[in-house]
């Protein structure tokens, strides 16, 4: 079996957020470990696949598309939602709207997606922020605010720097197996007559509030 064909698990990710936020930058920095040479607005969808160990739960095999942002692409990209279990909500922490409109698309998200998906909001273009602090107008506490009132998982990242890259995509993919983990072992409990749990894993709290979550 080639090395790219062995996983245990096979999740769909899906990339959500206003236009220019950043998402394919991020996508293309996780997966190629670069910025695209000659950035353009993504049409429709983009895909892409990677392969990654978890710390618990084997291996994963991650589809991940990049969707468009913009609204004459909705219809297109509502419908890549589907089967998805896992989604990244990314927004421009220098630009105010972007983030105001998260929870538009965490609402398309949970209407169109899987019913129990998990999403990671991410504030991307940290790099900006740290560079020129006045830059800034999505804080940090706001966010995280945001993010455990709706339970999402939260971080900050820069696609231009990698700050965070890595840990956003493979805590999203860690969270997920987490959750299918924890609904398996609620089936076994409820087919167990001992009321015994089978593989129930303690789980974090949806909000995160540090980088490191």
């Amino acid at each position: 079996m080639a090395a790219d064909d062995a996983y245990d698990h096979l999740y769909k990710i899906v990339l959500v957020g206003d236009a220019t936020v950043g998402k394919t930058h991020l996508l293309s920095r996780y997966i190629k470990g670069d910025l695209p040479r000659a950035p353009t607005a993504t049409i429709g969808v983009e895909f892409a696949t990677r392969t990654v160990p978890l710390a618990v739960g084997g291996t994963v095999k991650a589809q991940i598309w990049d969707t468009a942002g913009q609204e004459r692409y909705r219809a297109i990209t509502s419908a890549h939602y589907r089967r998805a279990v896992g989604a990244l909500l990314v927004y421009d922490v220098t630009k105010s709207s972007t983030f105001s409109n998260c929870a538009k698309w965490m609402e398309e998200l949970r209407q169109n997606a899987e019913p129990d998906i998990v999403i990671m909001l991410v504030g991307n273009k940290f790099d900006l922020a740290e560079k020129n602090p006045s830059d800034r107008q999505v804080y940090y506490d706001a966010a995280a605010e945001f993010a455990r009132q709706n339970g999402l998982f939260f971080a900050e990242a820069s696609a231009v720097t990698a700050y965070n890259v890595k840990h956003v995509f493979e805590h999203l993919l860690q969270e997920i197996y987490n959750q299918s983990s924890k609904g398996r072992g609620r089936e076994d409990s409820a087919q167990s007559p001992s009321g015994i749990t089978v593989g129930e894993r303690g789980g974090q709290k949806q909000g995160c509030d540090s980088n490191a979550c």
